[in-house]
């Protein structure tokens, strides 16, 4: 309120430097009291909220004013804000009541101020951080549902022992009164972990139908897609299905099924013990009539596991790069079944030479 009660020589004086006057809001006297929807009942004495510009000096309105007019006129009936804009709050109810008094708002709304999200370190998530773009988890392959649930965790539950629920379920449930006011920290395993309870929600269908940009981007499958990749698709996402925890990781599955034989590239380096185990995986196979996943089976785990007497970790571990490029895949004989005998018999031998 230092400039409230200016004299004429101080108006004249403070012109005379070049300061141009803003028309300011005048704070009532007393305790602004309200009750926060997240945080309860607050007050605060206006002695220590200043009087607040509504315009700049060449009469522009500021947002400070703006935005209460903006939330009036739309009939605006909950502000939820961040927890760092409670000091603010106060000034915001002085002026919906001069505004209920110029006819420009016919209530006051309720405000609620809602927690930090805190990032690593424990220093607030700021808009500044990559980690806080939405269109970074899109990127990655979440899921707008499993994304939309985790962040809701960041200050509520559902209930003390579940943490997985739909939008449908959370529209039922939620209610302001329960959000935590204690801030809260972004964890992203626990966030992949809620995406990935999500992808086991999905159809065959409707998990096939997101995966499909990614693989287009990744170049694992052409735009538009062929009639053979297609149909390659249909009998192998059932096996990657429950491996899945974000979209993009289809593309590093599945590569291995759709690259043309000239470009497969293998990333891990068999040592002379994993040769021998794809050598005698070779010879084995290369005698099975039918090229079925139970037929396949039965040749490598009889030729390695009850033939050279290794564990299905050491037996299989080198086979799988051989096969995929490295030791991760969909099910091992599954997939040789979907890659074909010329394919996978000539990857095998590849990996020899």
């Amino acid at each position: 309120g230092f400039c409230r009660e200016l004299s004429a020589e101080q108006r004249d004086a403070f012109e005379a430097e070049g300061r141009a006057p803003v028309v300011r809001f005048r704070m009532p006297e007393g305790e602004i009291a309200f009750t926060d929807l997240v945080r309860g009942e607050i007050s605060f004495q206006t002695e220590f909220v200043p009087d607040f510009a509504l315009c700049r000096a060449n009469g522009d309105p500021l947002y400070t004013l703006t935005a209460p007019v903006d939330d009036a006129t739309m009939e605006i009936t909950h502000v939820l804000r961040g927890e760092d804009q409670l000091s603010s709050t106060p000034r915001q109810i002085a002026l919906f009541a001069a505004l209920e008094e110029v006819g420009v708002a016919s209530f006051t709304p309720q405000f609620g101020h809602l927690p930090y999200v805190m990032g690593e370190g424990n220093k607030k998530l700021s808009k500044r951080d990559p980690e806080a773009h939405m269109a970074l988890y899109r990127e990655q392959g979440f899921l707008p549902e499993g994304l939309l649930n985790y962040l809701a965790l960041l200050g509520w539950a559902i209930a003390a022992d579940r943490d997985v629920f739909t939008l449908a379920e959370m529209v039922e449930a939620f209610d302001l009164a329960d959000v935590n006011p204690n801030p809260a920290r972004f964890d992203l395993k626990k966030a992949e972990a809620i995406n990935a309870s999500h992808m086991r929600m999905l159809s065959l269908d409707d998990l096939t139908h997101r995966v499909l940009p990614f693989l287009k981007t990744d170049g694992v499958v052409g735009d538009p897609v062929r009639d053979a990749d297609a149909q390659m698709l249909e009998l192998a996402m059932p096996l990657i299905a429950e491996r899945i925890n974000k979209l993009t990781e289809a593309s590093e599955m599945l590569g291995f099924l759709f690259v043309a034989e000239a470009e497969f590239t293998r990333t891990d380096v068999i040592d002379e013990a994993g040769v021998e185990v794809v050598r005698a995986a070779h010879d084995a196979l290369n005698g099975v009539g039918t090229w079925s996943t139970a037929d396949i089976e039965t040749a490598l785990r009889a030729a390695l596991i009850e033939g050279l007497g290794l564990k299905p970790r050491h037996a299989f571990g080198p086979v799988r790069s051989a096969i995929w490029g490295r030791n991760l895949s969909p099910p091992l004989f599954e997939s040789m079944e979907l890659l074909g005998r010329d394919r996978s018999l000539a990857r095998l031998s590849a990996a020899l030479a």
